[in-house]
């Protein structure tokens, strides 16, 4: 699920200070800028982020706790140190801390004692993003587990799962980079609107909407797909006035 895609930018010279801005700080799941929540995984796009890649391991982990240092870096936000899943020279991914509240946020890379800016950056209590494939299909899975494609589409009226991050906080509460170990769904249920080609489904329909087990910072939405929901609809998730991008489409037939 984690993919690494890495952008064109040229290495800064070691013994340079990291180099990013607050327009190369987005979700992973679709790049799209900010507002973020906690608990969402952020990737940071720049140079000079770590002497090389690296990416956790089962022997990073620490009492079923991401690591919060990769190759000699870290990431802080507004203070402590955010838990890691990759870093290297040009892309880190993280996870905002999951205690972390609304409101503005500090951010910045250390590299090996190399202090990168402090880019001032905007929390919200959730700001959804859904993971996609490179041709603008959201990552969904059948009741089986098998991906949901062009080549494999879902049906009306049958049972999917959505992927997703950014949609705060859940009950029970999780502390900073723990792998959720069982199903916690989120707090902003009530809140939650799943909208096929432009129209809110019946909230009815979505079965549960939180953690995915295992997957730290991996949310799924659990929902019937109504009778008739078209042909490779837009497919959007909003909770209250914050919602994931619009044009991406649910392979639908």
């Amino acid at each position: 699920m984690w993919l690494v895609l890495a952008l064109p930018l040229a290495n800064a010279a070691w013994g340079q200070a990291p180099v990013y801005s607050a327009a190369t700080i987005v979700n992973a799941p679709d790049y799209s800028p900010g507002p973020f929540a906690p608990n969402s995984i952020l990737t940071i796009f720049g140079a000079g982020l770590a002497q090389s890649s690296q990416g956790v391991t089962a022997g990073d982990i620490v009492n079923n706790t991401l690591p919060t240092e990769l190759n000699n870096t870290r990431v802080y936000v507004d203070g402590p140190p955010a838990p890691l899943l990759y870093v290297s020279d040009g892309q880190i991914n993280f996870l905002v801390p999951s205690n972390q509240i609304a409101g503005d946020v500090t951010i910045w890379v250390v590299r090996e004692g190399f202090n990168g800016p402090k880019i001032t950056m905007t929390l919200a209590d959730a700001a959804p993003a859904l993971f996609q494939t490179a041709a603008g299909y959201a990552v969904a899975a059948h009741a089986d587990n098998s991906a949901i494609a062009p080549g494999s589409p879902a049906q009306a009226g049958e049972i999917i799962v959505l992927y997703a991050c950014g949609l705060g906080m859940t009950q029970p509460t999780t502390s900073p980079g723990a792998i959720p170990q069982s199903a916690a769904a989120i707090q902003r249920l009530s809140n939650l609107k799943v909208y096929l080609g432009g129209t809110a489904i019946d909230p009815a329909r979505i079965q549960y909407a939180g953690l995915t087990p295992g997957s730290p910072g991996l949310y799924q939405i659990n929902l019937v797909l109504p009778d008739n929901p078209g042909t490779d609809p837009e497919i959007r998730v909003a909770i209250g006035d914050q919602s994931s991008p619009a044009g991406l489409k649910l392979a639908v037939q």
